[in-house]
């Protein structure tokens, strides 16, 4: 079907617009609105690498040493193609349809209850924050690195004020540095991975070719918590859990989709490349870490117990060094500090659009609606810095503890975000099916639905009951409460909003599928009727063929 044909697909037989759902014209002639800066290549490198920080390359070290290189690889990939790739797909179909503004916490209320919107919203809010709250104080740790005598609450304000500025400015330059500082961290990750296979064959200067040596005599799956099949069991698990931390999930897909350019091009274009990188960068890349270096390596568990030892935790650190590679180190400790500038950088953004959309919804106060003449939200860019202080926390504590005390909080609530995304996609699939939307007619179907989508929601679940098993004995307030905060946290949400505005469950039937559409259809117009998209086609023809393909591949 021709993307010109989009706006006008069954709109006879959908719902009419909702008071409930205004399109807010008059707010945003009053309060002003996000723009549409994002181009194609920034949402492509926001989606795969803006979650991508120093959780990869220096807190993997303590899960490696844990639970063994073959648990790692296993964990990752399970976590990787089952979780987190059908819920990028099952995102990407319902935001390639209605792109809106409010974002995914708008299409919950309209999909499945106004509580689950609130409740969501917040609950990615909160997670979203303590993100930001991870890389800064990563940013800390790293920098030890080279110097243990500064306080760490120093680099913690250097972190802020760049973040800051760069979410300030128009959303495009924010695009422009986020592009350039993810793609630092996916090419340091694609050299990490070039580097181990070069080593492990005999490139190196012991002329070891190693192999994999590491995962002999017993060492490619350890026993956690418990000894035998059990322990090597939730050995795995552990690392199931911390996939849940570091893989990239639907979120900037998600939380874009009122700020991208040509939206339901962009969005299936992002979606149908998600399974290869989630492979390529995190699983292969989980892989090599296994290989180059050994999760019994005595300096690794030494770094790890070690709280000042900052990113000589990392396992490519160590595993480099052990090879004798001589300054390399310092490149690469240089390239993870950049990384966990990126992630902070991406998740003010997408905590402070959050609250944006929230705002716009009607379910935080409308001041923080307001927007810059460049599209900026800077009362909710203020509010997200503002909480973010508490990373100041490793002034009085070490950086490692405080980074894994954020590190336990943000997994849950980036779980029980992705899980609550999960349980719209299928009220959405619900009500198209009942109200006669053809998928024929969506700008981007996700395969496998909804079944992917059922099994996904499952996964969700069982990892949210069981994500602070190794808690309870000997029983630990401080892991317990940083493991499970997130769910009363988000449950007083829901049962709040159900309360207090005494919402309902929508009927697949009765759903609103069509507010809003209207102006995504008249903005998308720019780009799908001989205007840019056209106009792009033409010039791609005359591009040398290096160039075509690379604009083809973002």
């Amino acid at each position: 079907m021709a993307q010109e044909d989009i706006g006008s697909i069954h709109e006879d037989s959908l719902p009419t617009e909702k008071p409930g759902f205004s399109t807010t014209a008059h707010l945003d002639i009053k309060y002003g609105q996000t723009r549409r800066g994002l181009s194609p290549r920034h949402v492509q490198l926001m989606a795969i690498g803006g979650s991508i920080g120093t959780g990869l390359f220096v807190g993997i070290g303590s899960v490696l040493s844990r639970s063994g290189p073959l648990s790692l690889f296993l964990g990752y990939l399970l976590w990787g193609v089952f979780f987190v790739w059908p819920c990028n797909l099952c995102v990407a179909e319902m935001c390639a349809y209605l792109p809106v503004r409010g974002s995914i916490f708008e299409l919950a209320a309209r999909f499945v209850d106004p509580a689950v919107g609130f409740a969501m919203g917040w609950t990615y809010f909160y997670a979203g924050v303590m993100l930001v709250c991870v890389e800064y104080s990563s940013i800390a740790t790293v920098m030890q690195y080279w110097n243990k005598d500064i306080n760490p609450a120093v680099w913690i304000a250097m972190a802020m004020v760049v973040c800051i500025f760069l979410n300030v400015v128009a959303v495009k330059w924010y695009g422009e540095a986020e592009f350039v500082m993810a793609s630092l961290k996916l090419l340091l990750l694609v050299g990490l991975v070039l580097l181990t296979f070069i080593t492990m064959v005999g490139g190196n200067p012991k002329h070891d070719a190693y192999g994999f040596t590491h995962w002999k005599n017993g060492n490619a799956m350890h026993a956690y918590y418990a000894e035998g099949a059990a322990g090597r069991f939730l050995g795995w698990w552990k690392v199931v859990l911390y996939a849940g931390f570091t893989i990239a999930g639907p979120d900037m897909i998600a939380l874009a989709s009122g700020e991208i350019q040509n939206p339901r091009r962009t969005i299936p274009r992002v979606a149908k490349l998600i399974f290869y990188r989630l492979v390529g960068f995190y699983v292969i890349g989980v892989l090599a870490v296994g290989i180059i270096c050994s999760s019994r390596d005595p300096r690794l568990i030494g770094a790890i117990k070690d709280s000042s030892a900052g990113s000589a935790a990392s396992p490519w650190v160590i595993g480099i060094e052990n090879l004798g590679i001589r300054g390399l180190p310092h490149l690469i400790n240089f390239l993870i500090l950049t990384s966990g500038w990126s992630c902070g950088n991406a998740y003010l953004y997408s905590s402070s659009r959050t609250l944006y959309g929230l705002a716009r919804d009607g379910q935080a106060p409308k001041f923080l609606m307001k927007c810059t003449k460049s599209g900026v939200p800077m009362y909710c860019v203020a509010v997200v810095s503002v909480i973010t202080c508490i990373t100041f926390l490793v002034s009085s504590n070490s950086a490692v503890q405080v980074f894994y005390w954020f590190v336990d909080l943000t997994t849950t609530g980036l779980i029980a975000t992705y899980t609550m995304m999960l349980l719209v996609f299928i009220g959405w699939y619900r009500a198209r099916t009942a109200q006669g939307l053809p998928a024929a007619s969506l700008p981007y179907t996700a395969p496998l639905t909804p079944y992917a989508a059922y099994f996904a929601l499952t996964m969700g679940c069982i990892a949210l009951i069981f994500i602070g098993f190794d808690t309870f004995a000997p029983f630990s307030v401080q892991g317990f409460i940083t493991a499970y905060f997130c769910l009363p946290y988000s449950l007083v949400f829901f049962v709040g909003w159900k309360v207090v505005k005494k919402s309902k469950f929508v009927k697949p039937e009765e759903a609103d599928l069509i507010s809003g559409k209207a102006e995504v259809d008249e903005e998308c117009r720019h780009w799908e009727e001989g205007g840019i998209e056209a106009n792009w086609k033409r010039a791609l023809q005359e591009m040398p063929i290096w160039k075509r393909y690379w604009e083809r591949l973002w």
